[in-house]
């Protein structure tokens, strides 16, 4: 099924990694400034996609610390019946953490020409650098 990867490693450990994306003030500094998320197995979260036009809402489907975050993904208003998914992992790597992010499950989203969708993330994967955001954070942190 297509999904739409990308991954960086980013010198530092996987547990400095991991303190931006266990907190909803440090997941707003890197994916979206208004993001509302309740970070628990069932909480709901909702915030205005990078695009500056599309809502995003669903639920956490795991939460899994210095591991995972896997999030239902619904484009609000959208003709989607059905969420796809985010999930985030943190591994360990020689560079120090290895940090993916898979949107997967479009194939299901209900959305006839749902490879369409496939290829918009993989434009706005490229264009919105969510993951080297994340990347300088996590620099500046360590260094500072």
């Amino acid at each position: 099924m297509p999904d739409v990867t990308r991954s960086i490693d980013i010198k530092a450990r996987p547990s400095e990694v991991w303190r931006w994306l266990s907190s909803q003030e440090a997941l707003r500094r890197w994916i979206s400034p208004n993001l509302e998320i309740e970070l628990s197995v069932g909480g709901a979260y909702r915030f205005l996609g990078p695009d500056g036009k599309t809502w995003v809402s669903g639920r956490v489907l795991e939460y899994v610390p210095e591991g995972r975050l896997a999030l239902s993904w619904m484009e609000e208003g959208s003709d989607w019946i059905h969420p796809a998914r985010l999930v985030v992992t943190i591994a360990a790597s020689p560079a120090g953490a290895l940090v993916t992010l898979v949107h997967d499950g479009f194939a299901g989203i209900g959305k006839p020409g749902w490879a369409d969708t496939v290829q918009d993330y993989e434009r706005g994967a490229d264009a919105h650098q969510i993951l080297e955001k994340l990347a300088a954070l996590v620099n500046e942190d360590v260094v500072a």
